[in-house]
C-alpha cells in the first residue's frame, strides 16, 4: 500500500513540476519572433533516379555512446561549403527491408548556396559557465539531475511525450508523420556500414501498464514493436567512422503500417532567440533508466549553422531522441512545438585556446529540412515551412 502511495506522490509531483512549466510557456507574448520577417525560403531539392548499391553487410557495432571533438575549422566550414559539396551531402541512401541499398542523388536549384544557412547565433563564449573538470570524459550529465521520468497513462499516451518511441538498436526515435521517425543516423549506421541490428530493425511503442492489463510492476510499461520498411540515411554521414561529423547525425525510418498516435511536425531549426524561453526539449529512453522514458529541457547555451550546443541532461540511448521548441507559427499566431533537431551525442568544442563540453543536437538547416521533408512525402510540393 506504502509502495502505490509513494508510487502516486512521485506522479503528483511530476505533474505539478511539468504544469507549471507548461504555464510559464503559455503565458509568453503572443508576439511573432523576429526571424519570421526574414521569409526564410525552403531550397528546392531535385531527386535523380536511383542507383542500386550492393547489399548491406550489416557488420558494424552500434555505437549509442557517441563523443566527437570540433575546433574553430571545424565550427566555421560552412562558411567554405559549395554547391557542389553541398549537393554531394544532400544525396541518401535507401536501405530497404530485404538488404538491398540504393542511392539517390540530388540537384539543388538554388544558385544561392547560402540557403542551408539558418538563424543562429556564434558562439561567443559570453556566460559564466559551472567549473567542469577538463577531463576527456563522455560527460552527459551536468551537475545535478534534472531529468524527469514519464510515467503513467496520463503522460505517457499524451502528446508532446506520447511522440517518443524506441529503437530496436538502442536508440530514441521521434514521430513525424503517421508512417515516418526520425532518429540518429549513428544509431543504424557507423559511417561505413549499417549495424548488425538495423538488419531487422523495428521502432517501439510504449504501451501504459493500465492498456496492458499490468498491475504489479507500474515501471515497466509493455513495447509494442512495428518492422521498418526502409530506411533513409545522408551521403552527408557515409564517409567512413574517422570522418563522420555531427552535422548530418539524422536518419528516417519508414514503417511498414501506420501508427495511430499523434507525431510532431518539423520546423527549420530558429535562432535560440526566437525560441519561447529560449529552451530546448526532448524525452528519450535513456539506458541508465531501463524501461523509463526520460523528459527534460534546457537553455540553449551556443549554436552553430548545423548544431545546437546545451547542457541537457543524457545518457547513452536518448540518441535520436526529438529535439524540439516552442516555434511561432505565422498561420496559427501562435507558439507550437515543432522538431527542429535530434539529439546526436556530446562533442569537445575548442573555439579561441577555449575548450568546453557540451551535449549536441543536430539543427535542421533549410536545406536538410527539404531533404527530411521530400523523405517523408515522397515529393517536392508539399516541402514547405509547416
Amino acid at each position: 500500500m506504502a509502495r502505490y502511495f509513494r508510487s502516486d506522490l512521485a506522479y503528483f509531483c511530476l505533474a505539478g513540476q511539468l504544469l507549471l512549466l507548461l504555464l510559464s510557456t503559455s503565458s509568453l507574448s503572443v508576439r511573432a519572433p523576429t526571424y519570421q520577417s526574414q521569409n526564410l525560403h525552403i531550397p528546392s531539392l531535385v531527386p535523380h533516379t536511383p542507383l542500386a548499391l550492393s547489399r548491406s553487410r550489416f557488420s558494424a557495432k552500434a555505437q549509442l555512446d557517441f563523443t566527437t571533438h570540433c575546433n574553430t575549422s571545424c565550427y566555421h566550414k560552412v562558411e567554405d561549403i559549395d554547391k557542389e559539396h553541398l549537393t554531394e551531402q544532400l544525396a541518401f541512401e535507401t536501405l530497404y527491408a530485404d538488404g538491398s541499398r540504393t542511392l539517390t542523388t540530388v540537384n539543388l536549384e538554388d544558385e544561392d548556396a547560402d540557403s542551408n544557412m539558418s538563424p543562429a547565433l556564434p558562439v561567443k563564449w559570453k556566460n559564466k559557465l559551472p567549473s567542469f573538470p577538463h577531463t576527456r570524459s563522455r560527460r552527459q550529465i551536468y551537475g545535478a539531475d534534472g531529468r524527469f521520468n514519464i510515467r503513467g497513462d496520463h503522460f505517457l499516451l499524451d502528446y508532446p511525450f506520447s511522440t517518443a518511441v524506441r529503437i530496436s538498436t538502442g536508440c530514441t526515435g521521434v514521430l513525424v508523420s503517421q508512417q515516418h521517425v526520425l532518429t540518429a543516423a549513428h544509431c543504424v549506421h557507423d559511417g561505413k556500414d549499417y549495424v548488425k541490428g538495423a538488419r531487422k530493425l523495428r521502432v517501439g511503442f510504449l504501451i501504459p501498464p493500465s492498456a496492458n492489463g499490468t498491475k504489479e510492476d507500474l515501471k515497466k510499461p509493455l513495447v509494442r514493436w512495428l518492422r521498418v520498411r526502409r530506411t533513409r540515411v545522408p551521403k552527408g554521414w557515409i564517409q567512413g567512422p574517422q570522418d563522420v561529423s555531427m552535422d548530418y547525425d539524422y536518419a528516417l525510418l519508414e514503417l511498414r503500417w501506420p501508427h495511430r498516435r499523434p507525431f510532431m511536425r518539423l520546423a527549420i531549426a530558429p535562432s535560440s532567440n526566437d525560441l519561447a524561453g529560449k529552451r530546448i526539449h526532448f524525452s528519450g529512453f535513456d539506458s541508465d533508466r531501463p524501461g523509463e522514458l526520460v523528459y527534460r529541457f534546457c537553455p540553449v547555451e551556443d549554436e552553430s549553422n548545423d548544431l545546437i550546443y546545451q547542457h541537457c541532461d543524457a545518457r547513452p540511448g536518448a540518441s535520436g531522441s526529438g529535439v524540439y521548441g516552442r516555434v511561432w507559427d505565422d498561420v496559427l499566431e501562435r507558439w507550437e512545438r515543432k522538431v527542429i533537431g535530434i539529439f546526436s551525442g556530446h562533442q569537445w568544442l575548442e573555439i579561441n585556446g577555449e575548450s568546453r563540453d557540451y551535449n549536441v543536437a543536430v539543427r535542421f538547416t533549410p536545406l536538410k529540412f527539404a531533404q527530411i521533408c521530400y523523405w517523408v512525402h515522397g515529393n517536392r510540393a508539399d516541402c514547405s515551412q509547416d
